[in-house]
C-alpha cells in the first residue's frame, strides 16, 4: 500500500502563510488560524505541503487503512479556501444553512473569502466538530 503523502511535518505554518501572494486570502487565512487555534486549544502544524491542521485524532479511511489525521485544518487552495471539517458537514444542517455563501464536499467547506460567510456561524460549526470528534474518542 502506497504510504500517505499528507502527513504532519515540521515546515513553518507561518511562512506558509506568509507566502501567500494575494493579500486577501492571506489575511483570511491568519483569521481562520486563530480561529481553528481558538476552538482546538492546539497549535497548528504543516500537514503535506498545503494543509494547516490542528490537533489530531486516529482516522479509519474507508478502506479501513488506520492513520492519524488532524481535528480540523484549512487550505488556501486556488480556487477558495478549503476548510477541513472531519466528521462530515452533513452533522450539521442547521449551521450550514445560517453560514452563508460556500460549496460543500464530504467534509470539506470552500469558501470563497471570510466576507461571504457569517463568522459566529463559522467559529459554531468548527467549534461543534472539534467537540464531536473529541466524544467519538472517548
Amino acid at each position: 500500500m502506497a504510504e500517505l503523502k499528507t502527513k504532519k511535518n515540521t515546515a513553518s505554518v507561518e511562512k506558509f502563510l506568509n507566502s501567500i501572494s494575494d493579500e486577501q486570502r492571506r489575511g483570511d487565512c491568519f483569521k481562520i488560524l486563530e480561529i481553528m487555534k481558538a476552538a482546538t486549544k492546539a497549535e497548528p502544524a504543516m500537514w503535506g505541503t498545503s494543509i494547516v491542521g490542528f490537533g489530531r485524532y486516529p482516522y479509519k479511511g474507508a478502506g479501513g487503512r488506520e492513520m492519524e489525521w488532524f481535528l480540523t485544518g484549512f487550505s488556501p487552495r486556488k480556487q477558495s479556501l478549503t476548510l477541513y471539517i472531519m466528521g462530515g458537514l452533513e452533522r450539521y444542517p442547521s449551521l450550514m444553512k445560517k453560514l452563508g455563501k460556500h460549496k460543500t464536499g464530504k467534509s470539506c467547506l470552500y469558501i470563497k473569502k471570510l466576507e461571504d460567510v457569517d463568522l459566529s456561524t463559522l467559529k459554531q460549526l468548527i467549534k461543534q466538530s472539534v467537540a464531536d470528534l473529541a466524544a467519538m474518542k472517548t
